[in-house]
């Protein structure tokens, strides 16, 4: 019974993370229909940032503020800077499809070399704000602590705030409007330079948001992303790359199906499981399980 809870609760702390980088990876391809595999180079990068002021200051809320805000900064100058001009230049071709890919992945590299030079390969930590210990239920102590129940906590309002943006703000109209119909989208008097912007920048901040919540459970060094990463594109996958609910629910599905596998049958599995769910998504709906026919609205 222990082992099982344990399991329940560990699914739910480790879906919350993978959800917030999957919610970052969706918001970029609503806005641009672009696959950010920089996301965990921005993620890390702003954690680092977060970690200096944390050391500094010497509180963690201070740092999770800064990671994130840090976060949304340097989302809104990549695409600034580095995507928009990508995007001006490379218009026509089967390489239009190829060259954001690539340029992400170069920009993964790049930033995490940046952090190796400034920070070094060595592990650093980041201390959790509230007991990390084993909370006491039914009797017995479970893997679970004060800290991961602040994180599904964060993680829920971080997916209510931002359902409620596209929904019932003209800011998520603008947004839908630019990634599926740009060029209407600026006849109607929108901003789509700006409004992609801003997309990248929501991106950031989640990925921020998700480096601080996830490295005081774990270590911190220039790739301690990638596997975040990785969870958090097959969630998007799983759950639909046009939904935010589908991007949690997949999230949630990956986190309890690889702590399962890890708990009752080996951690070996969790990679296998994880792809093995991929896979069978791509065969059985490639659109996603949460996705429609029609584009979803949140």
């Amino acid at each position: 019974m222990n082992q099982f809870i344990t399991a329940v609760l560990t699914s739910l702390s480790t879906g919350a993370i993978y959800a917030l980088m999957s919610i970052a990876l969706v918001l970029v391809w609503r806005s641009t229909r672009v696959i950010n595999f920089a996301q965990a180079g921005q993620a890390i990068l702003t954690t680092y940032i977060g970690y200096e002021v944390v050391t500094r200051s010497g509180s963690y809320w201070i740092g999770l503020i800064c990671a994130v805000i840090s976060g949304a900064l340097l989302g809104a100058g990549i695409d600034r800077f580095f995507m928009r001009p990508i995007f001006k230049r490379v218009n026509s071709g089967p390489i239009v499809m190829i060259a954001p890919v690539v340029a992400t992945l170069a920009l993964l590299g790049i930033i995490q070399a940046v952090i190796g030079f400034i920070w070094g390969l060595s592990y650093q930590t980041i201390e959790a704000p509230i007991s990390t210990g084993g909370l006491t239920i039914f009797g017995s102590i479970v893997a679970f602590s004060p800290f991961n129940l602040m994180v599904l906590i964060a993680v829920t309002l971080s997916m209510i705030l931002l359902t409620i943006l596209f929904q019932k703000t003209n800011i998520g109209l603008a947004l839908r409007a630019s990634a599926y119909a740009p060029e209407i989208a600026k006849l109607s008097g929108i901003r789509v330079d700006a409004v992609r912007t801003l997309g990248w920048a929501l991106a950031g901040a989640a990925g921020g948001l998700a480096g601080m919540l996830y490295i005081p459970g774990s270590n911190l060094y220039p790739n301690a992303m990638d596997v975040l990463l990785v969870f958090g594109f097959i969630a998007a996958v799983i759950g639909g790359l046009d939904s935010l609910f589908g991007a949690v629910a997949g999230a949630m599905i990956l986190g309890f199906a690889v702590n399962f596998s890890a708990s009752y049958i080996s951690y070996k599995l969790v990679f296998p499981t994880a792809f093995l769910i991929l896979i069978l998504v791509l065969l059985i709906k490639p659109k996603g399980v949460f996705s429609s026919g029609k584009s979803r609205s949140a």
